[in-house]
């Protein structure tokens, strides 16, 4: 059994879809409510017991690091005003709470190149991916990453969050197909990324949660680069799918898709509307 105790969260990205607010604010920095989109991942993995935070970043995001650090500065300057000091309680919380780790991604191949330019940083055991575009609110049930540990616990293989989405929408997603072995639990057998609606074997969407066993980073190592000159972790996933290696959840909980204005509005209200 592999060690979970660390949550790769990979933020390098340019965040175009928000330009021009984007161009000088990490697209992870932008606000729901009074914290950031990646505040949120971060503590659904710490309150999942995956507290070792690695994050990889890229050029113009030291926002991102100076967040999850003290400033003594401003701690020294609200020491008097007790009821604006206690405004930095969430984020002090999870600085106690973790530990953080960042480095470089240096040119941007996808998301397939950003896990495995982690491979130093996460060695031989297995972690939690969360990606900050998606924000889940599991307010009735553990959080999306506590219920794919218990999963991966079940299962100890390399797990993928699934929703279902409308058949019209496969081309923003990767699709998987498979077996149900109990309810909402699927043994993959083939993954594909952002099929034609006629060609997605099914509804089931990939989202922004995976808890993968380090097995994935040779089956990176193989993998070339496709359209757009990226990486994909779908086309790694597959190889070990091929294996039975592979397990979806369809989660129980609400996701709001960040990446796009639509959704990062539905996330502002629907957090503030709780």
């Amino acid at each position: 059994m592999y060690k979970l105790t660390k949550c790769l969260f990979p933020a390098a990205g340019y965040g175009t879809r928000f330009l021009p607010a984007t161009k000088s604010v990490p697209k992870e920095m932008l606000p729901v409510l009074d914290k950031p989109l990646i505040h949120y991942g971060v503590e659904e993995a710490i309150d999942a017991g995956l507290n070792e935070i690695n994050i990889i970043l890229g050029r113009g995001k030291s926002a991102i690091e100076d967040y999850f650090d003290k400033n003594y500065e401003l701690e020294t300057e609200l020491a008097d005003k007790p009821k604006k000091l206690k405004l930095l309680d969430p984020i002090n919380k999870l600085l106690a709470r973790g530990t953080f780790t960042f480095r470089r991604q240096g040119a941007m191949l996808g998301l397939g190149d950003a896990i495995f330019k982690a491979k130093s940083m996460i060695g031989n055991e297995a972690f939690g991916v969360v990606l900050a575009d998606d924000i889940c609110d599991s307010q009735y049930f553990p959080s999306v990453m506590a219920q794919m540990v218990e999963t991966y616990n079940k299962y100890q293989c390399s797990i993928v969050a699934i929703m279902e989405v409308p058949i019209s929408k496969s081309e923003s997603y990767g699709i998987i197909d498979g077996d149900e072995v109990e309810a909402g639990v699927y043994r993959v057998s083939k993954m594909i990324e952002k099929p034609k609606p006629s060609e997605a074997p099914t509804n089931l969407a990939i989202i922004g949660r995976y808890i993968l066993n380090p097995d994935i980073f040779p089956m990176l190592a193989e993998i070339k680069a496709g359209a757009g000159s990226e990486i994909q972790i779908t086309d790694a996933l597959q190889k070990l799918a091929e294996q039975g290696k592979v397990i979806a959840l369809k989660f129980k909980g609400k996701r709001y898709d960040c990446g796009s204005v639509e959704g990062y509005v539905e996330a502002i209200n629907g957090f503030y509307n709780k």
